[in-house]
């Protein structure tokens, strides 16, 4: 017979283990949508708008500029006092790359009908990815970790702490030449409600008792 250390190590395997597909499938996912939102040329989320602000003038990859903006916060992490988790780098790696590779994969449409599906559907896979990989409780994203930091340790909310820092990024984005337009706006709108949705939905954090 198995002995019962076992049996209560095998049930908690098999969760880290749904949970790191659960991670994996939801940033798969992420990059995707954030590509459909480049393919569609209506407008970004404030991250990549700095992203591809970036890659305008220096010719490097939207995705790839992702994966470096995000080591960059990572190392803010340091005097906030942030510990990642395996979740954070797999985000900083992951997003980036999958981005790349659909946008090398597939072209823009150019009808309106089809940009603007993209952008729709973009904002709406973006919410489900935000949950997934949320959901699956290894870690926060570099960014989202930046919130939470600054929040914790100047007292101010975490809603004003994202906004603050999405507003900065946003703006220096659109100076450097990254899409703003109405996918933005219908991000900045949709994201919050589809996150307090798809959140919970995706829970699979672990409890404590």
């Amino acid at each position: 017979m198995p002995s019962l250390a076992t049996l209560f190590e095998r049930p908690d395997r098999q969760r880290l283990g749904s949970r790191s597909v659960q991670l994996v499938l939801g940033l798969v996912v992420y990059g995707a949508s954030s590509a459909l939102l480049v393919l569609g040329g209506l407008g970004l989320e404030p991250w990549n708008v700095l992203h591809q602000g970036l890659s305008r003038h220096t010719g490097i990859a939207i995705g790839t500029w992702a994966i470096i903006a995000s080591a960059g916060v990572l190392l803010l992490w340091i005097p906030l006092r942030q510990r990642p988790g395996v979740g954070t780098v797999a985000n900083a790696i992951l997003v980036g790359g999958v981005m790349d590779i659909v946008l090398w994969l597939v072209s823009a449409p150019h009808g309106l009908a089809a940009r603007i599906a993209c952008m729709v559907a973009g904002v709406l896979l973006n919410g489900v990815a935000t949950g997934a990989y949320i959901g699956a409780g290894l870690g926060p994203g570099p960014r989202d970790g930046l919130m939470l930091g600054i929040s914790r340790r100047t007292g101010i909310s975490i809603r004003v702490a994202r906004w603050s820092i999405e507003a900065g990024v946003l703006i220096i984005g659109w100076l450097l030449g990254g899409t703003v337009g109405i996918g933005t706006l219908l991000y900045a709108l949709g994201i919050g409600p589809l996150a307090h949705f798809f959140v919970p939905f995706f829970d699979r954090s672990p409890r404590t008792t």
